[in-house]
Order: structure tokens, then C-alpha cells, then sequence
């Protein structure tokens, strides 16, 4: 493994980017030893892109990997190939991590016994926005399990002995949600003093299209559980009743746009189970990236 000066192992970070010119340059000025207080190396895994973001990288000092093809498994993988420290993060294009918090969620991870993956809290942005995507997410926010899984957060830290735990990524679209699978809840842990920001769709019709593309990659998901052995958390279709409403019941008509919209979207997921796997373009226009987001 190569060292710094100091002769400290660097992290990896690990970003897969289709297109991303939009987004990736503010990702990555804040992916420097300086501001996250870690030896970095940051391998930008650009797959089927048709814009500058390779360009944008390597201008920012990234590591490059370019893939004629697109898809995120593939390109994760190829960057894998390429890493050289632990732990390995895996981060989103459009999330600019804050200062200091790499090092914060690598630490977490030597100083927390039995602990091998770490995430930071997940701040929804809803300023502009509809209001039924604003209502949406007073409930979405306060769901339990986006205090413990490691998914809708755009980045993610794990030891090189939860790495240990999988060969490569397998050709799933929810990679987060294959990473959370693979640890117990008591090996995840979120980390309170880290904060990132995760832009909302700017539309109702945006949410209603992202979670539709959610649910066919959690059927993915499960349907691989089924043939292969995957092991993946179950669905829990009350808990924005008994778990959020219950114990705020000021929150009821924005629960009444939250289950319309979900409803919704599993009617056409159902309609539609194959099709477009694309992202939400709405958070990637200019003027839409995400701010930086400072400790809580």
C-alpha cells in the first residue's frame, strides 16, 4: 500500500460518476488531506460518461479510471482494483462531504469496538421544493431506519474487514443497500457530529420517478437474496404510522401526501418492474448542487 510522508496509509475514496460534470468539482474540492484531516486517494471511476467530468477529476487531482460502458457496479469495481488504503469510502458525486468528516468516520470505526461500516446523518433538503415533496419528507426523515441502514446517504465508510466480507459488487442497482446488507445492525454505526446534506427531487413527479426506480432496485435486491443468498433487511410498510405519526400526530397531513406518494409509486414500480434506471436529473442541473453541510 503506498504512504504519505508521514508514512500513514491513505483512504480510499471511492466515486463511480456517469455525467457528472454538473456536480463532481465541489465533491471534489473537499476531498483533500487538508479538509478531512486523512491521507487521501481519490479514484474517480468515470463509466460511460459523454461530458467533462473525467476532465473535472483529473484537473482536481483525482485518479481516473475510465469505462467505455455505463453502470455503477462495474465502474465500483474498477476502482476497487486501483484502491490502495482502508478504510474505503464510497461516496456520491453530488455529496460534498464536510470538513473533517473522513476522518471523523474512520475513527469512529478503530474507536468503536465490533464496528466495521460508519455513515454520517442525513440532512434532506427540501428548500424550493413542492409541497407534497416537502411533506414526504417530514415523514421520510423521521423513519428509524435512516438512523441505521446505510443507505440514502450518499456516503459510506467501511473497515478493510467489512470489505472483507464480499469478493465485488455484484450487478445490482442498489449498491448502498447491498453494502447495508452485508453487516449487523450492531456493525453500523452512524455518526452524530458528521452531517451531509442529500438534495430532494424539485418536483413531485421527480420523487414520484426516483422512488419508483428505488423499488425496482429493492426487488433487484430481493430477488437476489432469494437465488443467491443475499441477505437484505425487510420491508417495514408501517413504520411511518407507528413509528413517526403515532408520536406526533401534528404530522398526519403531511402523512396523507407521504402515503399517497408511495402508493403511487409502487402502482407504477408494479406496472413497470423493468425499464429506465436513471437518476434524478432534477438535483443535477446548475444552480441545484448540494451545499456543504457542518457538524450538527
Amino acid at each position: 500500500m503506498s504512504a504519505d510522508a508521514q508514512g500513514r496509509v491513505p483512504v480510499s475514496v471511492i466515486i463511480a460518476a456517469h455525467d457528472e460534470e454538473a456536480v463532481i468539482g465541489r465533491c471534489l474540492d473537499a476531498l483533500t488531506p487538508a479538509v478531512q484531516g486523512v491521507p487521501l486517494q481519490v479514484i474517480v471511476s468515470a463509466n460511460g460518461c459523454s461530458d467533462a467530468t473525467a476532465e473535472i477529476a483529473r484537473a482536481r487531482g483525482a485518479q481516473v479510471v475510465e469505462r467505455p460502458e455505463p453502470g455503477k457496479p462495474g465502474a465500483l469495481n474498477a476502482a476497487e482494483r486501483v484502491a490502495v488504503g482502508f478504510p474505503r469510502v464510497y461516496l456520491d458525486a453530488d455529496i460534498v462531504p464536510p470538513a473533517g468528516a473522513l476522518g471523523a468516520l474512520a475513527a469512529a470505526l478503530r474507536e468503536r469496538p465490533g464496528v466495521l461500516a460508519t455513515m454520517p446523518v442525513r440532512r434532506v433538503v427540501t428548500t424550493g421544493r413542492t409541497w407534497p415533496v416537502r411533506a414526504y419528507f417530514r415523514i421520510n426523515q423521521r423513519l428509524p431506519v435512516f438512523r441505521s441502514g446505510l443507505f440514502g446517504r450518499g456516503l459510506i465508510v467501511v473497515s478493510e474487514a467489512g470489505r472483507a466480507r464480499f469478493a465485488e459488487f455484484p450487478a445490482l442497482t442498489a449498491d448502498d443497500l447491498f453494502l447495508d446488507a452485508q453487516f449487523a445492525e450492531a456493525e453500523k454505526s452512524e455518526v452524530a457530529g458528521v452531517v451531509v446534506e442529500v438534495e430532494s427531487p424539485r418536483t413531485t413527479a421527480d420523487l414520484v420517478r426516483r422512488l419508483v426506480r428505488v423499488r425496482r432496485g429493492n426487488a433487484e435486491m430481493r430477488r437476489a437474496a432469494e437465488t443467491e443468498g443475499v441477505a437484505v433487511r425487510s420491508a417495514d410498510r408501517w413504520s411511518w404510522l407507528r413509528d413517526v405519526v403515532r408520536h406526533d400526530q401534528r404530522l398526519a397531513p403531511a402523512a396523507v401526501a407521504y402515503l399517497a406518494i408511495t402508493l403511487l409509486a409502487a402502482v407504477r414500480a408494479r406496472r413497470s418492474p423493468s425499464g429506465d434506471w436513471g437518476r434524478d436529473e432534477s438535483t443535477r442541473t446548475p444552480g441545484t448542487e448540494p451545499q456543504k453541510a457542518g457538524p450538527s
